[in-house]
């Protein structure tokens, strides 16, 4: 069996590699990959938006399954080109794509499918954001419509924030085409969770919870980034939450998409929020989420061939995938500047004796080698750093002594992942998901 790994980053790293390990012992492409993505699978110089070279080589190599990583490609329609070929990918075709690469068409199908999800309005000028701004009230949270690497998200405490995140978008191009539509949204107050589930366009099989870390800082301060870390289970969904997000989120989102005559057969990842009042959704995304991919395929013990292949055949419904009872946890290492201008080219002491132990694995989102050998940084998130335990703080003292013995200089990481679920530890509650 051939598979290609469409992406570059830590989460294709970590596809790559749970697929090298499948029982099938498939023969693994990643294209453009890394040089450590290298170490799992054959790297072809085709970059992931390049879809007519990755049609061409995946014929040309007879590839038996194609898995995208990024959201771009899937935006660009790169299943539609395959499945026109006839050639076997898993992920959403371009409409279904519209599900993370436009904020403003999520929100209407959420409203029409009767999701719950946080009040909102769409604009392309900036004195009518502005004025909606006012009568929604604040704290209030302005979105680039489109792709913005995870990084259009701006939470503004008051009017003077709003008309500068609204102004900035709408009439300075802070984020070129995704910004020329702006959704200004109610604030939620609760706890993030990360709720993915695999699709065949009919039914849907909840994966592994977890809960990312989205700001840069310790304690959830500073600017958004594309995530900082990662752990699963997420113990704040319980196994009634579980229950309730499949209920009232997910099935009804892949009804409407089904009802809108769009063919999603991929990942729906569902960004939530949990509070006393209830659950809402912040968004979704249509690919696995980096780095709650990392957490998760730690965890998973069955074949991911077998789900990805049920999704893409529709019988979802004979597959369950299995998962270690342990906590799984991620933390990112990120360049100095990140998540703005960064610095590429610093040389990464340790990484090589910390590649993989017993209490740690090295996922890389942004490294190469250079000419003398040496792992230097080339990206803004560097490193994954993924250890299990018996207890989320167990995970974690893995992972950050394992962080301990590797450094460049700049280097920035949160030293909390996981916190929330350290603390419910510590008060004896624990979540089976």
């Amino acid at each position: 069996m051939k598979v290609l790994v469409v992406g570059s980053g830590g989460r294709e790293h970590a596809l790559a590699w749970k697929i090298a390990g499948d029982p099938r012992a498939p023969q693994v492409f990643a294209a453009p990959g890394s040089d450590a993505i290298a170490a799992v699978a054959r790297c072809v110089a085709i970059e992931a938006t390049d879809i007519a070279g990755l049609v061409a080589f995946a014929e040309r190599e007879s590839i038996d399954l194609t898995v995208v990583g990024p959201e771009a490609p899937l935006a660009a329609g790169i299943v539609d080109e395959f499945r026109a070929r006839g050639l076997r990918i898993f992920g959403p075709d371009r409409a279904g794509a519209q599900l993370e690469a436009s904020k403003a068409f999520t929100k209407r199908l959420l409203v029409d499918a009767g999701v719950p999800t946080a009040a909102y309005g769409e604009f392309t000028e900036a004195a009518a954001a502005r004025a909606f701004a006012r009568e929604l009230g604040f704290p209030l949270v302005v979105k680039a419509d489109g792709l913005a690497a995870g990084k259009g998200v701006v939470i503004c405490a008051d009017a003077a924030e709003a008309d500068r995140a609204i102004d900035e978008m709408l009439e300075g191009g802070a984020f070129g085409e995704a910004g020329r539509r702006i959704v200004v949204e109610e604030f939620l107050v609760g706890e993030e969770a990360s709720f993915m589930a695999i699709t065949d366009g009919r039914t849907a099989l909840a994966l592994a919870t977890s809960q990312d870390h989205k700001r840069i800082l310790d304690g959830d301060q500073g600017p958004n980034t594309g995530g900082m870390g990662a752990y699963s289970p997420a113990p704040v969904v319980t196994d009634a939450i579980h229950d309730e997000v499949m209920r009232r989120v997910i099935r009804p989102t892949v009804a409407a998409l089904a009802a809108r005559g769009i063919d999603f057969r991929g990942v729906l990842y569902a960004g939530l929020m949990i509070s006393e009042s209830g659950i809402k959704v912040l968004e979704y995304n249509v690919r696995f989420g980096d780095p709650e991919c990392q957490a998760i395929m730690l965890r998973l013990r069955s074949s991911l061939l077998d789900l990805i292949d049920a999704a893409i055949d529709r019988r979802l419904d004979e597959v369950r995938p299995q998962w270690d009872s342990a906590t799984s946890l991620c933390v990112v290492m990120a360049a100095p500047g990140y998540p703005g201008e960064v610095r590429k080219g610093d040389v990464i002491e340790g990484l090589d004796e910390r590649g993989a132990s017993a209490d740690a694995l090295v996922f890389h989102s942004g490294t190469r080698r250079d000419a003398a050998g040496h792992w230097v940084t080339s990206g803004g998130r560097v490193l994954g750093v993924c250890a299990s335990g018996a207890r989320a703080a167990d995970a974690a003292a893995r992972a950050y002594g394992a962080i301990a013995g590797i450094s460049w200089n700049g280097v920035q990481f949160r030293r909390d992942i996981a916190w929330r679920a350290i603390e419910r530890e510590r008060d004896g509650l624990r979540s089976s998901n």
